[in-house]
């Protein structure tokens, strides 16, 4: 029996259900508590493998509810976070703030709450046992608002969010910075640029990319499609989270990046041509015909990318695929699919 017990949140979202996966793999000796509310964006489907797991269980429920969220701290003595769980869907947020307030914000701190409660008798002062607790924090690039043409993000760059997704996530963010300053509580945080990879939800670009293509419908490329971001294969990522948690010193802040940078046009242009080589259409048109402009984002940043120096000097971080590898494995797996 697996002595130890972690706990993840947003588990049956896009990386949760890549990370999940991986991390029973690779960690024998831990067991996983996987916490999903079950909204659109998450969906069991995506844990098939890992259902009949002895060394994993899904609760279904809310980072809100500080009642559950503690009680599964006691029931299973709950030895490490990873806190995926977020509302994550920037057009969402601009329709509607409020779900992204709650959760991203209130959520984060629910939890933080609970493993202070868990983990620590007094500020700066662990529970003996639980020295080797951690609480992971996985947030996003976007908190750094936007680049001009050229230039990184590192940890040090200044926050600058631009929407009510990445306000509330850099919240989240300042709230386990605060808890690590005022309790002591061991925690981590990782920023990441944009995941792609199998078991994305339908409505992110990539995946609207494939299925409008193959059903010969309009593909819709926000603005003049020159915004630029950084791509990271969804399993580099997932690599990088189990390596700062077990590594990464505590307190900091590790930023994961694929230096992958391409505009919208060069994404589309290659998933096309991938769709070309691996499914052709019908009428025998290249897919590339569908691509529409429609109008943009409303405050739609311009550029990210991040410098993920610091993740690959300090912990010997490499990310794995290269975005050709990366997009191949991916339109594949939604063929598949």
């Amino acid at each position: 029996m697996p002595e130890k017990t972690v706990l993840v949140t947003g588990g049956a979202g896009f990386i949760g259900a890549n990370f999940i996966p991986y991390f029973l793999e690779t960690f024998p000796q831990y067991r996983i508590v996987n916490l999903d509310k079950l909204t659109y964006a998450g969906n069991l489907n995506n844990l098939q493998e890992c259902a009949n797991n002895p060394r994993y269980t899904f609760v279904q429920g809310d980072i809100c509810d500080a009642e559950l969220v503690n009680k599964l701290f006691a029931d299973y003595d709950i030895r490490g976070v990873f806190h995926f769980a977020a509302e994550s869907h920037v057009d969402n947020s601009i329709a509607g703030p409020l779900p992204f307030i709650k959760t991203n914000i209130e959520g984060t701190f629910t939890l933080l709450e609970a493993a202070r409660k868990h983990w620590m008798l007094a500020p700066g002062q662990v529970k003996p046992g639980y020295e080797e607790c951690r609480f992971h924090h996985i947030s996003t690039d976007e908190v750094y608002g936007s680049l001009g043409p050229t230039g990184l993000f590192t940890e040090h760059t200044a926050y600058a969010p631009n929407s009510p997704y990445s306000a509330s996530k850099a919240s989240s963010d300042f709230l386990v910075r605060a808890y690590f300053h005022t309790y002591g509580l061991n925690v981590t945080t990782s920023n990441c640029s944009n995941n792609y990879g199998p078991k994305q939800h339908a409505e992110k670009l990539i995946p609207t990319i494939i299925r409008k293509a193959l059903a010969g419908q309009p593909i819709p490329i926000y603005g003049d499609g020159k915004n630029v971001r950084d791509w990271l294969y969804v399993l580099d990522h997932c690599k990088g989270i189990a390596l700062v948690w077990q590594k990464g010193r505590t307190g900091e802040t590790y930023n994961i990046g694929g230096r992958n940078e391409r505009n919208n046009l060069q994404i589309v242009d290659t998933i096309c041509a991938l769709l070309d080589e691996l499914k052709p259409a019908a009428d025998g048109k290249p897919y590339k015909h569908l691509v529409t402009f429609v109008k943009d984002r409303a405050g739609h940043d311009r550029r990210y990318a991040i410098d993920a120096t610091k993740l690959e000097t300090e912990l010997g971080w490499k990310a794995e695929e290269n975005f050709e590898t990366g997009m191949r494995k991916t339109v594949e797996w939604y063929l598949k699919k």
